[in-house]
C-alpha cells in the first residue's frame, strides 16, 4: 500500500505502507541510533513525534517483550529506509511489522531517509503528516501546518500512570519515581542498586511524596516542553527547600529541575536523537559517549552561578547537558544514562545518586522506619 510522508512546508516523501494504516500527525525527527528500534517505539520520550531512524534497514531481529521500555507504544508514526523482509534472532517474538499493526502505529519504508534527515537539520524539526488515506500532497501541507506542535502541550499527562504503583521491593532506600513518562531501564538499574521504588502520577504533591518517607526522589525523562508542566516544577521547586532529599533528574526531569532553579528552557532547532553523542565531563574532563532523546533545553546562561554548577556539556553543539547544586544533594542530566538503547558510559550517575542517598545516612528504607502506608 501507498504512503506519504508530508512536512508542513511543503516536502514530501512517497513510500509503502508497513504497520498499520490511517493517518497521524506529529513532530518528525530523526534518530542515529543503528540498533534499538524497540526501545525507541514504546519510548514515551517520543510522544507526539514521528520517528525517522537513520540506519538504512530495520527490523531485522524482530521484537520481544523484554525490551519494552513502557507499558504501550506513544510515537505517531515510524519511517525506515527498508523494512526487513525477514526477521531472524533468537530472542525474536515477532515483525516489527505486526507490532506496529497491533498498537495502531503507521509505518513508512522506501524512504530516503539520508535527504530527510538532511533537510530537517538544515530547515528545523517541523510538523508532518503520515498518511495511507490521502494522496495529496498540497492539502496535507497545509493540515500539517495546521497541526498542534510541541510547544505549549502538556504531554506528560498522556503518558504518566493515572494512579501510584504497587512499591516495588521492601529492602533498601526508598525511592520515589515522579513518573513523567519514566523507561523501564531506568527502573530496573536502580533495582539493581539495591533501591525500592514507587511510581507516583506527574501530578503527585509533595504531600504525596513525603506521605512516602522517602530517601530520595528520581525525576523522569518525559515528552515534549516542560514549560506547560508547571504543576511538576512547583513539586520539585518545594522539594528542594526541604534541602536534605536528594534529587536526580532524567532529559525532561533535568529540564523541569532546571526550571524549578529559576533557569530558561528553548527549543532546539532539530533536536537530539540517537545513541552516540558525546558529552564532557566538566569535572573529569572525560567524554562520555551518550543516548539522548529531546527538543527542548535549559539555557545555560539563565543558571544562577552561585548555586548551580555546569556538570555535562554537549560536544556537538555546546548546549547543557548536566547540572548540579554546589552544596545541596540535587543533580540532573540531560542525557539518557540508562541508554536503552545506546551505550553504558553514564550508568555511573546511578552510583551517585545512591551515594547522596548513603551519604545523608538514610541507609534502609525511611518507609519501613516510619511505617508509612505505601
Amino acid at each position: 500500500m501507498k504512503a506519504l510522508l508530508v512536512l508542513e512546508d511543503g516536502t514530501y516523501f512517497e513510500g509503502r505502507s508497513f504497520g498499520a494504516s490511517g493517518e497521524r500527525f506529529g513532530e518528525v525527527v530523526f534518530n542515529t541510533a543503528m540498533t534499538g528500534y524497540q526501545e525507541v517505539i514504546s519510548d514515551p520520550s517520543y510522544k507526539g513525534q514521528i520517528v525517522t531512524m537513520t540506519y538504512p534497514l530495520i527490523g531485522n531481529y524482530g521484537i520481544n517483550d523484554e525490551d519494552m521500555e513502557s507499558r504501550s507504544l506513544w510515537l505517531e508514526g515510524f519511517v525506515a529506509g527498508e523494512l526487513s523482509r525477514r526477521t531472524s534472532n533468537w530472542r525474536a517474538e515477532g515483525s516489527l511489522d505486526d507490532y506496529l499493526k497491533q498498537w495502531g502505529v503507521p509505518g513508512i519504508q522506501g524512504v530516503d531517509t539520508r535527504a530527510l534527515t538532511r533537510h530537517i537539520r538544515e530547515a528545523g524539526t517541523m510538523r508532518a503528516v503520515l498518511t495511507t488515506e490521502d494522496d495529496d500532497p498540497r492539502s496535507l501541507a497545509a493540515r500539517a501546518a495546521a497541526s498542534p506542535g510541541l510547544e505549549g502541550r502538556d504531554l506528560v499527562r498522556e503518558v504518566t500512570v493515572s494512579e501510584p504503583r504497587e512499591r516495588e521491593g521492601d529492602e533498601g532506600p526508598l525511592v520515589a519515581v515522579l513518573d513523567f513518562g519514566v523507561k523501564q531501564s531506568i527502573l530496573r538499574l536502580l533495582r539493581e542498586r539495591g533501591c525500592s521504588l514507587k511510581i507516583l502520577p506527574a501530578s503527585a504533591s509533595v504531600e504525596d511524596i513525603l506521605a512516602l518517607g522517602p530517601d530520595g526522589v528520581l525525576l523522569s525523562n518525559g515528552p515534549g516542553d516542560p514549560a506547560p508542566v508547571d504543576y511538576a516544577v512547583d513539586t520539585i521547586r518545594k522539594l528542594m527547600e526541604l534541602k536534605t532529599l536528594p534529587l536526580f533528574g532524567i532529559c525532561l526531569g533535568h529540564q523541569l529541575m532546571g526550571r524549578a532553579l529559576g533557569a530558561r528552557t528553548f527549543k532546539l532547532k532539530f533536536g537530539h536523537h540517537g545513541a552516540n553523542h558525546p558529552v564532557r565531563d566538566e569535572a573529569t574532563g572525560r567524554i562520555y559517549i551518550t543516548s539522548q532523546n529531546h527538543g527542548f533545553c535549559v539555557d545555560e546562561d539563565s543558571l544562577d552561578r552561585r548555586q548551580i554548577a555546569t556538570t555535562h556539556v554537549n560536544l556537538y553543539d555546546g548546549t547543557l547537558e548536566g547540572i548540579a547544586h554546589r552544596s545541596l544533594p540535587f543533580f540532573s542530566v540531560q542525557f539518557h544514562p540508562e541508554a536503552g538503547p545506546g551505550p553504558h558510559d553514564g550508568r555511573y550517575l546511578f552510583d551517585r545518586f545512591t551515594a547522596l542517598i548513603n551519604r545523608k545516612g538514610l541507609r534502609g528504607s525511611t518507609h519501613a522506619r516510619t511505617g508509612s502506608s505505601s
